[in-house]
């Protein structure tokens, strides 16, 4: 698959967006929405072998969501 040059600038100035949206999170809410975003990656890719990528995404990124907060908040808790 080819990208243009517009798409691919434009792939690069939101991932610049999305990551500096994070400066100012807690641990917490770090861990919960990395987890939300390997979920949704690891939920497409396992949905498109079915031909529902979409809904894969929307369900990896939900479990993957609640995973990285209990995760996170467990180990906020283990280190106070």
């Amino acid at each position: 698959m080819t990208m243009n040059k517009p798409f691919r600038m434009a792939a690069i100035l939101l991932l610049g967006i999305g990551l500096a949206g994070c400066e100012g999170m807690s641990e917490t809410q770090r861990g919960t929405a990395t987890g939300a975003g390997i979920g949704a990656l690891g939920g497409a890719a396992i949905g498109s072998l079915s031909g529902n990528a979409g809904w894969g995404a929307l369900i990896g990124a939900g479990v993957g969501g609640v995973s990285g907060y209990a995760i996170s908040n467990s180990r906020q808790r283990s280190s106070q």
